[in-house]
C-alpha cells in the first residue's frame, strides 16, 4: 500500500492534525517511510495511524527509528511500582498488578495533571520532541485528547504581543502545575528532581523557521516578571492559544498510534470514567537540544 496522508480537516485546519496510511509501525521501517513521518510532523505538527496492534518492544523500536527516547521518568512511579519498560511512560490509570488505582492514590492525582494543557518535558532542560501514544484498552466514552496549534497561535497575536514576548524565557516545573490543581504533597527527592528549568516562550522550528509559542501548565514565571503578573499573561496566553479554531480532539479507537511534536503543540486528556481501563503506552522522542538553542531571528 502506497503512503498517503490526509488533513483531518481540510477546510479549517489544512496544515494542522493528518492522517497517515501505508505504513505498518510494527514493522522496522525504510528510509522512505521514516522521511514521510518526519516530513508528514513537520506539515502537520500532529499524525494519527489506524490499526497499528502495537507490542511495547515494537512501540520502542519503531520510535527509535524517529530519534534517541526519554526514560520514562516523571509520573511518580517507583522502579518496583512500574509495570512496564523505562522506555515507556505508563499512561493508564492502572497499578503494578493492573488493577485500578484508588481514587485518592497518589499516583493517579498525580496523573490528573495530564488533564492541563501542557507540552510533554517542557520541565527537562532538553525538552521531549516528538510523543507517541499508543491505544491498547480504552473506554467506551470520554478520553479524547486535544491538541492545539501553537504555530497558528503565534501568528495571530498582535504585533505588539510578538514584540513584547520575543525574547521572554519561562520557568517550568511540575512543582508549579501539580499545584494548580492542589496536589503538593511531594517527598524532597522528588522536590530535587522537579528542579525549575528555563525554556523559550518564543521558539523556532529548527526545519521550517516558523515561530510558535511554547506554553504549558508547568510554566509558573516568567524572568524578570513579578510573579502575579508573569502567571497573569501566561493564562491569557494560553487562552488565545487553546481557542476551538485552533484545536483538533483526537477520539481514541483502540490500537490507534498518535505522534505530536511537542515543539509546536499544546495538548490536554479529557476525562473519563475513572472505573473503566484506560490503558496507554507513550514512547517520547528527545528534542537533543534546550529550546534556549532554538532562538528566534531579532524581531
Amino acid at each position: 500500500m502506497a503512503i498517503a496522508v490526509r488533513p483531518i480537516d481540510p477546510i479549517s485546519r489544512p496544515d494542522f492534525a493528518a492522517e497517515m496510511t501505508g505504513i505498518d509501525l510494527s514493522k522496522t521501517l525504510t528510509e522512505e517511510e521514516v522521511s514521510a513521518i518526519h516530513d508528514g510532523m513537520t506539515r502537520f505538527g500532529v499524525l494519527v495511524f489506524h490499526d497499528q496492534d502495537l507490542t511495547d518492544e515494537s512501540q520502542v523500536a519503531f520510535s527509535r527509528q524517529l530519534g534517541p527516547l526519554e526514560d520514562a521518568i516523571s509520573d511518580l512511579r517507583a522502579v518496583k511500582e512500574r509495570r512496564i519498560s523505562m522506555d515507556l511512560s505508563d499512561i493508564s490509570n492502572l497499578d503494578q498488578n493492573s488493577k485500578i488505582m484508588a481514587r485518592d492514590d497518589r499516583r493517579r492525582l498525580f496523573g490528573l495533571g495530564n488533564l492541563l494543557w501542557h507540552s510533554d518535558s517542557s520541565f527537562k532542560k532538553v525538552p521531549a520532541k516528538y510523543s507517541l501514544l499508543s491505544a491498547r484498552v480504552i473506554p467506551e466514552t470520554g478520553g479524547n485528547t486535544e491538541f492545539a496549534d501553537m504555530r497558528a497561535a503565534y501568528d495571530t497575536l498582535d504585533e505588539a504581543t510578538k514584540r513584547q514576548i520575543h525574547d521572554m524565557i519561562c520557568e517550568h516545573s511540575q512543582i508549579y502545575s501539580r499545584g494548580l490543581l492542589g496536589f503538593t504533597e511531594f517527598t524532597e527527592e522528588e522536590r530535587r528532581q522537579c528542579t525549575p528549568v528555563h525554556q523559550r516562550l518564543v521558539r523556532r522550528h529548527p526545519v521550517t523557521g516558523r515561530l510558535s509559542l511554547y506554553l504549558a501548565s508547568h510554566a509558573g514565571t516568567i524572568l524578570g516578571w513579578p510573579m502575579p503578573e508573569a502567571r497573569a499573561f501566561l493564562m491569557d496566553l494560553v487562552e488565545h492559544a487553546t481557542q476551538r479554531k485552533f484545536v483538533y480532539a483526537h477520539a481514541w479507537r483502540r490500537h490507534d498510534l498518535v505522534i505530536w511534536d511537542n515543539r509546536v503543540t499544546m495538548h490536554r486528556a479529557r476525562r473519563y470514567d475513572a472505573a473503566k481501563v484506560r490503558d496507554m503506552r507513550r514512547t517520547t522522542v528527545s528534542n537533543e537540544v534546550s529550546s534556549l538553542e532554538q532562538a528566534p531571528p531579532p524581531f
